[in-house]
């Protein structure tokens, strides 16, 4: 049966009523054909149901006699770009939602020989990359061979930064974990080199003007090469009260923000202490006092109570007891001689003429954690009381482009903005075949990371959790990470078989707080407890548009496909 001998006006046309979704496995050679009309049952509907392949004109045609209607209904499918056996039989099936139909196919979808296969895109439509590698070197090597790169608003075109002409790779955020891993944490071999370079990132690190830092999933930008946009800036304003307590010993009260809403003490407990207590008083920041020693330590101390003994703000940790004031490097060491007969003369020189060049700042010990990246999908080790994450929107069309950490106000805590590549463009025009962030979304950088986890944690569950709140937003279940599929509406007749390329997908199941579902925290917890399940935390705004591309996906089939156990069936694309 050929499609000229049924021909339907396209306000009549049937197939405008119906859905498909093409289907296949990696490795696997079958395709699989989903056909639904939520109007309609076929099972009880559909009789004498015929298929007819057309390859030339890549159209697949579902023709079915409906009961007491003579003319047969014609259903027109577009044929992806796949190799089908034409001499294999063809298997459908009709359910009571749905009409399944099986191909064989010569190769599956993700054979090595696909790829040598024309599937470039249409006429006029840029080419798409399906399987985007995401490699941070390459678009380091892109970029930097560029004259100058300025980036742009997805949503609006408007101009976002300044010319940038040195792209550099961000530093892991699991530095800490590395350097542990690699030297050790005992402090008689190299476990001392390992605390020393985790400082000494922590003091180095900083956004610079002109130089861009490059994550997996955004470009950090210094906040001087942001266009149209004015930042506040870091709070400077401490008041100190000076209170000399003995001729060595002085106590300086810091008005800063606390939890316990009590001054926090800061004692220098080294001679000469009076005369930095005098450039303090006179306005300076505390900052530019201690950043430059001679050969005296700086012991930050909190008073106890209504004693007047300066106490180490942390008693517990050896480690930072060594630095206090009255305590030297050789003191230190000799009774970690004494303690642990491990340590040697020279690790202790070593260690004294390092502790004579490196202080920290206030913000510069927040880096010590590892907490800061780019805000998307943060672990829980990545997570810091001292660190919050603020949405940075378009100056023009305010749309919501990226973010950027903050501590006791709203300024840049490292002066860097993240600008995140699924809402920003290389060049114009956006998406243009020269924009090298023209195949990022959201949802494909999630999937990656989502597909790393369970490689490396070996966990198929995973809650979504707001960042601000840590209240779940989001529970997923990993079905099968090596999928193909392509969905759409089915033909009108006289209308032209469209060329389509399946492309790769997660399948998966989710829950949230859509359609009527609320999730209960309670029993949210109890399933990541008995599950040992993964945990990450997303800005509201990013879980928001998941949850979005979850929904949608979710249409992609019939409703007996639609929920299992509690869960919506769903998936993301790869």
């Amino acid at each position: 049966m050929s499609s000229s001998e049924l021909n339907f006006p396209a306000s009549q046309n049937p197939s405008s009523k119906w859905r498909f979704t093409w289907e296949a496995q990696s490795h696997v050679s079958t395709l699989r054909l989903i056909l639904f009309n939520t109007k309609f049952k076929p099972s009880s509907q559909c009789n004498n149901i015929s298929i007819n392949l057309y390859v030339e004109q890549s159209l697949l045609t579902i023709s079915f006699f409906e009961p007491e209607q003579k003319p047969a209904t014609l259903i027109r499918v577009p044929l992806p770009r796949v190799l089908i056996d034409p001499e294999s039989p063809v298997h459908s099936r009709a359910f009571d939602d749905h009409i399944e139909v099986k191909l064989s196919l010569l190769i599956p979808v993700d054979h090595p020989l696909m790829s040598g296969l024309d599937l470039s895109e249409p006429e006029g439509k840029p080419a798409s990359d399906t399987l985007f590698p995401f490699s941070v070197n390459y678009e380091m090597k892109e970029l930097s061979a560029m004259e100058e790169v300025h980036f742009y608003c997805r949503s609006c075109s408007t101009k976002l930064t300044r010319a940038i002409r040195l792209f550099n790779e961000m530093p892991s955020v699991d530095w800490q974990d590395v350097a542990d891993n690699w030297f050790g944490t005992c402090c008689c071999s190299f476990g001392g080199i390992s605390e020393k370079l985790v400082k000494e990132f922590a003091k180095s690190y900083s956004c610079t003007t002109g130089v861009c830092l490059i994550t997996g999933a955004s470009v950090i930008i210094c906040k001087e090469d942001i266009v149209g946009c004015e930042f506040p800036e870091p709070n400077r304003d401490q008041t100190y009260d000076s209170q000399v307590n003995s001729a060595e010993t002085t106590c300086l009260t810091r008005d800063v923000p606390c939890k316990s809403e009590q001054s926090r003490k800061v004692c220098f407990n080294y001679p000469g202490a009076g005369e930095v207590v005098d450039e303090i008083s006179s306005g300076r920041p505390i900052e530019e006092n201690i950043g430059v020693k001679q050969n005296n330590e700086v012991a930050e101390m909190v008073l106890n109570g209504d004693s007047s003994t300066c106490m180490p703000l942390k008693l517990k940790d050896e480690d930072n007891m060594k630095s206090l004031a009255g305590i030297s490097s050789e003191a230190n060491c000799h009774t970690r001689n004494q303690n642990d007969g491990c340590c040697t003369s020279n690790m202790c020189e070593m260690e004294k003429e390092y502790e004579l060049n490196i202080e920290l700042l206030d913000k510069q010990k927040i880096f010590l954690k590892g907490c800061l990246g780019d805000a998307f999908m943060l672990r829980p080790s990545n997570l810091s009381n001292d660190v919050n994450w603020i949405e940075f929107l378009c100056p023009k069309c305010s749309s919501i482009i990226g973010s950027y950490p903050f501590s006791s106000d709203i300024a840049p805590l490292d002066d860097g903005i993240r600008l995140y590549k699924y809402n920003i463009s290389t060049c114009l025009p956006i998406c243009g075949v020269n924009d090298l962030f023209r195949n990022y979304t959201l949802e494909r950088m999630f999937t990656r990371q989502l597909l790393e986890a369970a490689q490396d944690e070996l966990s198929f569950r995973t809650v979504v959790r707001d960042m601000h709140t840590k209240s779940p937003l989001s529970q997923i279940v990993l079905l099968n990470p090596n999928a193909w599929c392509y969905s759409g509406c089915c033909m009108h007749d006289m209308e032209p078989a469209a060329k389509i390329n399946m492309y790769p997908i997660v399948k998966l199941l989710f829950s949230a707080n859509i359609k009527g579902m609320e999730l209960e925290p309670r029993k949210v917890e109890e399933w990541v407890t008995k599950n040992q399940t993964d945990e990450v935390y997303m800005l509201p705004s990013q879980v928001t548009e998941l949850i979005t591309n979850l929904e949608m996906a979710n249409k992609m089939w019939p409703p007996s496909h639609m929920l299992l156990q509690g869960f919506y069936m769903s998936s993301l694309k790869r």
